[in-house]
């Protein structure tokens, strides 16, 4: 495994448009009384006061979206009136932005550990 320096600060903290996703994700989260569990409302607290993720986050975070992926193709997926529970979920831990982003860090830890 990479250690955490292999990644500067600013690599690790969250950008802007994840931060936005997340706290979109934990405002529809209170309108709609849906999406989400207690791990996923921490983790956009998290991203949305862009505090740095750790090799861990950077697993776990990325390990979401690769579970999750498949819940896009569901009903009412984005809505802007009735969204679905796992577009809820998916916003929380930072949305499209957030998978890039991951996928970016994760890739580099996967190349730093060989």
């Amino acid at each position: 495994m990479a250690k955490t320096s292999e990644l500067t600060d600013r690599q690790r903290t969250p950008p802007k448009g994840v931060a936005t996703q997340a706290k979109r994700g934990l405002d529809l989260r209170v309108k709609h009384d849906r999406g989400g569990t207690e791990v996923g409302v921490r983790r956009a607290h998290q991203l949305a006061d862009q505090k740095a993720v750790s090799d861990k986050d950077i697993k776990d975070i990325y390990a979401y979206f690769a579970r999750h992926a498949v819940d896009k193709a569901a009903d009412g997926w984005a809505s802007r009136t009735d969204p679905s529970a796992g577009y809820i979920a998916w916003l929380l831990w930072g949305g499209d932005p957030a998978e890039r982003w991951i996928g970016r860090l994760h890739d580099r830890l996967e190349k730093a550990a060989g």
